[in-house]
């Protein structure tokens, strides 16, 4: 996350962060039980690889389709879109929500540990696979 000090974010770090958004966006959606395509469908896109693109953090969810992503992937808006503004807007996010930026980190590990629990259970499933062929 970007410091308080550091008041213009660098290419770099703008695209860390929208790659941060697009793991955990991926991570609501399987937790979901939710393809990619099904999540398309859900919010009313004609093409699943903007969702592939938005996970790959090569773009990002619209504003305006905030409510629909949040609904589609079982969360509260209020808490998509907090989530979406702190990866996307983190100087806004810290200056609205001064004592949830600071109170955020430790959630943000479970859901990391989280996350890569399920990569790990989902690479060993293609190990498997792998080895029976």
């Amino acid at each position: 996350m970007l410091s308080a000090a550091n008041t213009s974010p660098n290419k770099d770090d703008i695209a860390a962060l929208r790659r941060e958004a697009g793991l955990w966006v991926r991570g609501k959606r399987e937790a979901a039980g939710l393809s990619q395509r099904d999540l398309a469908n859900r919010v009313g896109l004609e093409h699943y690889t903007f969702i592939s693109q938005i996970e790959a953090g090569r773009g990002r969810v619209p504003p305006d389709r905030y409510e629909s992503y949040a609904l589609a992937l079982g969360i509260e808006p209020r808490d998509f879109a907090m989530t979406m503004l702190k990866f996307h807007e983190p100087h806004t996010y810290r200056l609205l929500f001064p004592q949830t930026a600071s109170a955020a980190a430790p959630a943000d590990k479970g859901e990391e540990k989280s996350f890569i629990a399920n990569l790990a259970a989902r690479l060993a499933r293609l190990e498997s696979k792998l080895g029976n062929e």
